[in-house]
């Protein structure tokens, strides 16, 4: 391992350590966030446009676009691309409140070792207390870094979902197929 990679190891390593054992639960919740917004990122860049071409087409594809009928298998499309675009948000939501939770239960185990420091030893040494305090807070500092991250993608993610069925929606309005010519005229 190269020197300066080493050194940025330990760091996050005595970070670790002095955060305590929730802070793993942050990092997994961190990753999993993570790993849920990239992947509502490339669905929306990669995987929607040509989905969304598909079911334009299926939709240019009827003969009856019109009738009573119709609109109801159109809005029926449309609530199915929209629970797609829409899929993994609400866990994403779940994930950025659930964030500084996780840090605030991880501030209060730590306070508890304080405490328990305290009955033991007394409260003679102020510094000892200052440490535990500083360590009992980094797991909220934690939890509240990673909600903070995934507020703006959880807030744009939704918004760019509705904004992509909207134009879905217009999409299948605008491509109605005209009434054939009746034969006679």
């Amino acid at each position: 391992m190269p020197p300066g990679l080493f050194s940025v190891y330990h760091a996050i390593q005595d970070f670790i350590d002095q955060g305590g054992p929730v802070l793993w639960v942050i990092f997994a919740a961190c990753t999993l966030l993570w790993l849920l917004i990239i992947e509502r990122i490339w669905f929306l860049r990669i995987v929607w446009p040509r989905r969304a071409q598909g079911v334009i087409s299926q939709w240019n594809a009827r003969a009856d676009c019109r009738s009573w009928r119709a609109k109801k298998i159109r809005e029926a499309l449309v609530s199915e691309v929209n629970m797609q675009l829409h899929s993994v948000l609400p866990l994403i939501k779940v994930l950025v409140a659930m964030c500084p939770l996780l840090g605030l239960l991880g501030t209060v185990v730590g306070m508890i070792g304080v405490f328990e420091v305290i009955a033991v030893s007394g409260n003679d040494d102020a510094q000892a207390m200052a440490r535990g305090v500083y360590r009992a807070t980094i797991p909220t500092m934690a939890g509240l870094i990673v909600a903070l991250t995934g507020i703006y993608f959880t807030v744009r993610l939704r918004q760019v979902a509705d904004i992509e069925t909207g134009r879905l929606v217009d999409r299948l309005t605008l491509h109605e197929p005209t009434a054939a010519p009746r034969e006679g005229r």
